[in-house]
């Protein structure tokens, strides 16, 4: 799809009103206290549904509890804290722990959570670029860890199943985003480091060639389906899904760190949060999507540009892009696991 195409895009079709009823399903959200993450724990609340509020304290949680709270008071859904700082990867596995021991299922993982254009240099307190460490380090540690909780809700169905979930929250990469998605840094073996825009780009496009590496493991896990024993149910093929998007372009809290001209600009521009929860929810709910989609705004299936789908392809004698980052993700999260 071409960039105007996202920053311009038709009306949602696929809204609150699109759904009835997600009593009993549970989500987490990460970044839920503000913006899209905010809207989209609304949305799911509205409908009945358990939803966990990725936040980085109490206090935070308690806020958007009441916003949420009394904007349906007539809602029968649920609303717990999952406090955990993502700059932080130890500060996960409490979060973790406790939503581990008190759910039975967890439905749909929102990575919501982002951080764009932090002061330079910014590191997260495990001596990661911040933007690399937010956007995509606690993303994987996330999966890695909830995965076998998603995986076993997915193959209690005897048939093909698609409402289980990780949506990965990229962003518009057809403008600023280094070639190739990421770059290595032929000595150290890590992710460049780069300025501004293009180091937040590098991240978001890091977020999309995770979920591809995702959903292709994903792919090479589901079992072969015998055809010579038809009368035994199998497990369900699809296992977990994993579907990565563009927002949109939005009025959201990652502005914050923007020149204040800048921030006028875009804020007279763009649009409301709730239109990137609308783009949230078609990726997560919808049930036309499927494993390693990429969705546009405000709820469409789209692609990514060239040059990241060739990130996606080995060469002769050399890994691919995507399947390196998720080999560097993997070892820097180990010691967490």
């Amino acid at each position: 799809m071409s960039t105007f195409n996202q920053i311009f895009p038709p009306c949602p079709t696929f809204t609150e009103k699109s759904l009835v009823d997600l009593s009993s399903k549970v989500y987490l959200v990460t970044g839920a206290t503000s913006g899209i993450g905010l809207s989209l724990a609304t949305l799911l609340y509205s409908l009945h549904a358990t939803v966990y509020i990725g936040t980085r304290t109490l206090s935070q949680f308690t806020t958007a509890n009441t916003a949420i709270t009394s904007t349906h008071p007539s809602s029968k859904g649920s609303l717990r804290p999952f406090i955990a700082d993502l700059s932080s990867l130890a500060s996960l596995n409490p979060a973790i722990t406790t939503l581990l021991a008190t759910e039975y299922r967890l439905d749909v993982l929102f990575l919501n959570a982002g951080v764009m254009t932090p002061p330079e240099n910014s590191k997260t307190s495990d001596g990661h670029d911040m933007e690399i460490g937010v956007n995509c380090l606690s993303s994987f540690l996330l999966v890695q860890k909830l995965s076998p909780l998603m995986s076993s809700v997915s193959s209690h169905f005897c048939h093909a199943n698609t409402s289980v979930r990780i949506v990965w929250v990229s962003s518009l990469l057809n403008v600023s985003t280094p070639e190739g998605g990421v770059q290595f840094d032929s000595e150290t073996g890590m992710p460049k480091q780069f300025k501004g825009m293009q180091n937040y780009m590098q991240s978001k496009a890091g977020a999309y060639l995770l979920a591809h590496e995702f959903s292709l493991r994903q792919k090479q896990l589901q079992p072969q389906i015998s055809t010579q024993t038809p009368a035994l149910p199998s497990r369900n093929p699809h296992g977990v899904l994993h579907v990565a998007l563009n927002p949109g372009f939005l009025k959201t809290e990652l502005q914050r760190h923007a020149p204040p001209p800048l921030r006028l600009v875009m804020g007279a521009m763009l649009k409301g949060p709730q239109y990137g929860a609308y783009t949230e929810l078609y990726a997560g709910l919808a049930p036309d999507v499927q494993n390693g989609d990429f969705v546009i705004p405000w709820g469409r299936r789209g692609e990514v540009p060239g040059h990241i789908v060739e990130s996606t392809r080995a060469t002769e004698g050399e890994k691919s892009v995507s399947a390196r980052f998720y080999e560097w993700c993997e070892e820097q999260v180990k010691p967490f696991m």
